[in-house]
């Protein structure tokens, strides 16, 4: 049970920063091999310039989800700051319904639209074999992924609330990182 458990709070961790740094490595070496490939041998590979476009979409859509978790998106602190404490709270709650509403939504036809290319045997431009649902299912494995995150800071939020404590805190504090 404890493997289970520490397992769990490796995945909390860095679920996120794993899956942005593969895709975003997978891309820089694809690019980097491409251009050398072209300037060196005059050649170039067909799927080149399309796979590190569908790599980007695990890096946009994850790195969203990592920066709800991290609260490093846009956000009117200054605002915020000067609200009641009790209002602070509940635009904690607003945060967190606005996102699970969007992320409902997004999640929802995107899962759609990941369907529909897997039910086509869609493939990547210039492969054979390489599929295109397997990149357009970043977009909800993301939004579900910010989904989490969003009830997780409002779990956080909760705590703070009950303990009085403020909600702005220092960012770095925030998320175990």
């Amino acid at each position: 049970m404890s493997y289970l458990m520490s397992l769990l709070r490796w995945l909390d961790r860095n679920t996120e920063r794993t899956l942005i740094l593969i895709a975003y490595s997978s891309m820089a070496l694809i690019i980097v091999y491409a251009v050398f490939e072209r300037y060196v041998f005059s050649t170039q590979i067909p799927w080149s310039t399309s796979i590190p476009i569908y790599l980007f979409l695990w890096v946009a859509w994850v790195g969203c989800a990592y920066n709800v978790k991290k609260r490093t998106h846009l956000v009117f602190n200054d605002f915020r700051l000067r609200m009641p404490y009790g209002m602070q709270f509940a635009m904690m709650w607003l945060d967190t319904i606005l996102w699970i509403g969007f992320g409902s939504i997004v999640a929802w036809f995107t899962i759609e639209q990941t369907q529909l290319a897997y039910d086509n045997f869609s493939i990547v431009q210039g492969t054979d074999n390489v599929m295109q649902w397997w990149f357009y299912l970043a977009t909800p494995v993301g939004w579900i992924l910010l989904m989490f995150r969003a009830l997780q800071n409002l779990y956080e939020d909760i705590g703070r609330f009950r303990r009085h404590e403020p909600f702005m805190v220092d960012i770095q504090t925030i998320g175990g990182d």
